[in-house]
Protein backbone atom coordinates (compact mmCIF):
# COMPACT_ATOMS: atom_id res chain seq x y z
CA UNK A 1 0.00 0.00 0.00
CA UNK A 2 1.25 3.55 -1.09
CA UNK A 3 1.14 6.78 0.98
CA UNK A 4 1.44 10.04 0.61
CA UNK A 5 4.72 10.01 2.05
CA UNK A 6 5.97 7.07 -0.02
CA UNK A 7 4.45 8.88 -3.53
CA UNK A 8 6.79 12.36 -2.66
CA UNK A 9 9.72 9.69 -2.05
CA UNK A 10 12.31 11.53 -4.72
CA UNK A 11 12.88 7.80 -6.17
CA UNK A 12 9.00 7.70 -6.66
CA UNK A 13 8.90 11.12 -8.68
CA UNK A 14 11.69 9.72 -10.90
CA UNK A 15 9.28 6.69 -10.85
CA UNK A 16 6.55 8.62 -12.34
CA UNK A 17 8.34 11.09 -14.77
CA UNK A 18 9.63 7.66 -16.26
CA UNK A 19 5.97 6.08 -16.62
CA UNK A 20 5.12 9.58 -18.28
CA UNK A 21 8.05 9.61 -20.23
CA UNK A 22 7.83 5.60 -21.81
CA UNK A 23 3.77 6.66 -22.30
CA UNK A 24 4.82 9.80 -23.75
CA UNK A 25 7.38 8.29 -26.54
CA UNK A 26 4.81 5.72 -27.68
CA UNK A 27 2.00 8.06 -28.00
CA UNK A 28 3.46 10.82 -29.87
CA UNK A 29 5.30 8.10 -31.89
CA UNK A 30 2.17 6.75 -32.60
CA UNK A 31 0.54 9.66 -33.96
CA UNK A 32 3.30 10.81 -36.02
CA UNK A 33 2.60 7.34 -38.14
CA UNK A 34 -1.11 8.52 -38.15
CA UNK A 35 0.27 11.99 -40.13
CA UNK A 36 1.88 9.70 -42.20
CA UNK A 37 -1.45 7.65 -43.58
CA UNK A 38 -3.78 10.23 -43.39
CA UNK A 39 -4.29 14.26 -44.35
CA UNK A 40 -3.55 16.23 -41.27
CA UNK A 41 -6.80 17.47 -40.59
CA UNK A 42 -7.65 13.29 -40.36
CA UNK A 43 -5.14 12.04 -38.68
CA UNK A 44 -5.32 14.60 -36.07
CA UNK A 45 -9.20 14.10 -36.11
CA UNK A 46 -8.78 9.95 -35.94
CA UNK A 47 -6.05 10.46 -33.20
CA UNK A 48 -8.10 13.39 -30.85
CA UNK A 49 -11.48 10.92 -31.26
CA UNK A 50 -9.40 7.47 -30.40
CA UNK A 51 -7.69 8.80 -27.66
CA UNK A 52 -11.11 10.64 -26.31
CA UNK A 53 -12.40 7.27 -26.24
CA UNK A 54 -9.53 5.59 -24.98
CA UNK A 55 -8.93 8.12 -22.15
CA UNK A 56 -13.17 7.64 -21.03
CA UNK A 57 -13.02 4.50 -21.29
CA UNK A 58 -9.59 3.81 -18.78
CA UNK A 59 -10.98 6.58 -16.38
CA UNK A 60 -14.37 4.93 -16.64
CA UNK A 61 -12.68 1.63 -15.69
CA UNK A 62 -10.52 3.00 -12.65
CA UNK A 63 -13.21 4.76 -11.08
CA UNK A 64 -15.84 2.39 -11.12
CA UNK A 65 -13.84 -1.18 -11.54
CA UNK A 66 -10.78 -0.16 -9.13
CA UNK A 67 -8.86 -2.53 -11.58
CA UNK A 68 -6.74 0.49 -13.16
CA UNK A 69 -4.07 1.36 -11.11
CA UNK A 70 -2.31 4.84 -10.57
CA UNK A 71 1.13 3.28 -12.65
CA UNK A 72 -1.30 2.33 -15.61
CA UNK A 73 -3.33 5.67 -15.47
CA UNK A 74 0.13 7.51 -15.54
CA UNK A 75 1.38 5.72 -18.45
CA UNK A 76 -1.50 5.93 -20.26
CA UNK A 77 -3.34 8.72 -20.10
CA UNK A 78 -0.75 11.28 -18.53
CA UNK A 79 2.09 10.21 -21.00
CA UNK A 80 0.57 8.22 -23.91
CA UNK A 81 -2.82 9.82 -24.36
CA UNK A 82 -1.69 13.37 -24.21
CA UNK A 83 0.95 12.28 -26.24
CA UNK A 84 -1.02 11.14 -28.65
CA UNK A 85 -3.71 13.78 -29.06
CA UNK A 86 -3.30 17.04 -30.15
CA UNK A 87 -5.47 19.78 -29.76
CA UNK A 88 -2.85 22.30 -30.13
CA UNK A 89 -2.78 21.18 -33.70
CA UNK A 90 -6.14 21.11 -33.68
CA UNK A 91 -6.70 24.75 -32.64
CA UNK A 92 -3.95 25.95 -35.57
CA UNK A 93 -5.89 23.99 -37.70
CA UNK A 94 -9.45 25.59 -36.53
CA UNK A 95 -7.00 29.15 -36.88
CA UNK A 96 -5.82 28.66 -40.28
CA UNK A 97 -8.72 27.21 -41.99
CA UNK A 98 -9.46 28.12 -45.37
CA UNK A 99 -13.09 28.80 -45.21
CA UNK A 100 -15.93 29.32 -42.49
CA UNK A 101 -17.23 25.77 -43.05
CA UNK A 102 -13.70 23.93 -42.92
CA UNK A 103 -13.85 25.80 -39.48
CA UNK A 104 -17.06 24.99 -38.36
CA UNK A 105 -16.17 21.38 -39.71
CA UNK A 106 -12.77 20.93 -37.76
CA UNK A 107 -14.18 22.52 -34.66
CA UNK A 108 -17.35 20.16 -34.63
CA UNK A 109 -15.61 17.05 -35.82
CA UNK A 110 -13.34 17.71 -32.88
CA UNK A 111 -15.19 18.52 -29.97
CA UNK A 112 -18.47 16.72 -31.10
CA UNK A 113 -16.69 13.31 -32.15
CA UNK A 114 -14.47 13.25 -29.26
CA UNK A 115 -17.28 13.99 -26.33
CA UNK A 116 -18.97 11.15 -28.66
CA UNK A 117 -15.88 8.97 -28.34
CA UNK A 118 -16.16 9.80 -23.86
CA UNK A 119 -20.08 8.58 -24.10
CA UNK A 120 -19.10 5.77 -26.21
CA UNK A 121 -16.81 4.75 -23.72
CA UNK A 122 -18.96 4.73 -20.55
CA UNK A 123 -21.29 2.85 -22.93
CA UNK A 124 -18.98 0.15 -23.33
CA UNK A 125 -17.29 0.22 -19.52
CA UNK A 126 -20.77 -0.06 -18.42
CA UNK A 127 -21.45 -2.85 -20.71
CA UNK A 128 -18.31 -4.90 -19.49
CA UNK A 129 -19.61 -4.39 -15.84
CA UNK A 130 -23.37 -5.65 -16.64
CA UNK A 131 -25.00 -2.74 -17.01
CA UNK A 132 -24.60 -0.87 -14.12
CA UNK A 133 -25.36 2.74 -14.05
CA UNK A 134 -22.34 4.81 -13.96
Amino acid sequence: MTTDTSRSHPLARLETLALIGIGGFAGANLRFFALGLFSEIGAVLLVNVVGSFVLGFLLYEAQYTGIVDRQSRIVFTTGFLSSLTTYSTFAVQTALAASPVWFVAIVVGNYGLGFAGVLASRALSRRLRGGASV
